[in-house]
């Protein structure tokens, strides 16, 4: 055995104190946090750091399609991310702008007010417009909008560099990283866990740790049932579409109250549409291909909203994969049962409550009060599907409403 194999078989079978599996934002915040106050932490992810859900988002950091509840959450993520450069170490062309949610028909506009309403009483700064001032703060809108509702809290943030900018930090601290490393098996020893890794060219990688942190994403409910923990996870593949560089036609970041449509535009020009459209993918295959029809009806209904964008280019489309609860709602917490095992995961708008929430669990590993409540998972192991009561069924109903 070379020398670089015997330190390696050294760093891998001394235990960590924490084996974070899953590199997004929500993991890596999580492990940054806990290297920083003095934990020897190991960060597993199948793929390169943040280039999963993480990485092909599109970078908005909204209240506005941000669920209710989890908007104080939101709001302080928000706040980290304008301020990378303090915290991270490099900045992510993270962007302040104003956002507007449109209303363009009565039912619209019932939902528009009812959403804000719900977002004002957890804190969030949203004022309802009439067309003629909402004009005025972004001119290229379609007149025929009935209402509008602004928030000064909101942005964008390059979901490309957000990578890059947390492994140089997770270096920095003495995470060690393994990136194309998918978990394979989880043991549960005496004292520890131990995650199986593939083969490499002098052995398998076997990585044991202290304490163990499901950052799986979409990938939580194959990961958790490796410690005998069975949620379910809904796979949403989402398309994305950018379109060429053209002159300015938007300087918000803009939406509409049924959730359909979310776009801005960046500084070079282009302009990034999504809305939650559904493309072919699952977390078995991964995203597999796009459908037409949706990408035609999202693209429309991004020029209905700023009609200069009737003249503008589609440059690329993309898919990307989302993870949901039964409940809709994030499990971030101690995992029942288990002795010093946890989750975090399943955060509807997750890149912009990501980086807070990977703080508030790092406080709670670290036995600290969290600065804000957690998501206890064990709701999720003890409850039936969502379609099978009521009670569920309303409350998934009124998140999506809210």
């Amino acid at each position: 055995m070379s020398v670089l194999d015997e330190t390696m078989h050294e760093t891998l079978h001394r235990p960590f104190d924490v084996a974070v599996v899953g590199g997004g934002v929500m993991g890596c915040t999580t492990a940054l946090f806990l290297a920083r106050a003095g934990m020897r932490v190991a960060l597993i992810e199948r793929n390169a750091l943040c280039r999963a859900a993480s990485g092909v988002n599109a970078g908005t950091l909204t209240l506005h399609m941000t669920r209710a509840a989890l908007v104080p959450y939101a709001m302080r993520a928000w706040k980290m991310w304008m301020n990378t450069d303090q915290w991270l170490g490099e900045g992510v062309l993270a962007t302040a702008a104003p956002g507007l949610s449109l209303a363009f028909t009565e039912n619209e506009r019932e939902l528009l007010r009812t959403r804000a309403a719900a977002r004002r009483e957890y804190g969030a700064e949203i004022d309802l417009l009439a067309p003629e001032a909402a004009l005025k703060i972004e001119p290229g809108l379609n007149p025929a909008m009935l209402e509008a509702a602004y928030c000064t809290t909101d942005g964008f943030a390059s979901a490309y560099l957000t990578g890059r900018a947390y492994h140089s930090a997770l270096r920095a601290a003495g995470v060690q990283i393994f990136e194309n490393t998918p978990a394979t098996r989880i043991e549960q020893l005496n004292g520890h866990y131990r995650v199986h890794g593939p083969q490499t060219a002098s052995a398998p990688v076997r990585i044991d740790a202290t304490r163990i942190v499901m950052a799986g994403g979409v990938w939580l409910e194959p990961l958790l049932a490796m410690l005998g923990i069975h949620i379910p996870v809904k796979t949403l593949t989402n398309q994305l579409i950018v379109t060429e560089r053209m002159p300015p036609v938007m300087r918000t970041v803009l939406s509409i109250a049924n959730g359909l449509l979310s776009m801005k535009q960046f500084a070079n020009g282009s302009v990034v549409i999504g809305g939650g459209w559904q493309g072919v993918g699952d977390r078995e295959r991964g995203p597999v291909e796009t459908i037409p029809q949706n990408l035609t009806g999202n693209l429309r209904l991004a020029q209905h909203v700023i009609p200069a964008l009737a003249k503008a280019r589609v440059a690329r489309i993309w898919l990307g994969l989302e993870s949901e609860t039964a409940d809709a709602m994030p499990m971030i917490g101690a995992l029942p049962g288990l002795d010093n095992a946890y989750v975090i995961g399943c955060v509807h708008s997750g890149y912009t409550s990501g980086p807070y929430m990977g703080k508030l669990l790092s406080q709670a590993i670290l036995g600290d009060t969290p600065e804000l409540p957690l998501f206890d998972p064990a709701r999720l192991i003890a409850a039936p599907a969502a379609s099978e009561t009521p009670a569920a069924s309303a409350i998934s109903h009124r998140e999506h409403t809210q």
